[in-house]
């Protein structure tokens, strides 16, 4: 139970920060500073996803 509540969590923070991603990039362009380390922020909640509450 602590798993699935564990795993939509993460879903929801996964979504909500490729939102601000793609805000970001639309505004700033893809190679901004600020794009590259919320792209890089998501990655590691995607790769947290996928490898440890798996």
């Amino acid at each position: 139970m602590r798993s699935k509540f564990y795993r939509q969590i993460l879903k929801l923070l996964i979504e909500m920060k490729r939102k601000d991603m793609y805000k970001k990039a639309n505004n700033l362009g893809f190679t901004h500073p600020e794009t590259v380390t919320c792209s890089q922020e998501l990655d590691a909640l995607l790769n947290i996803y996928l490898h440890k509450a798996a």
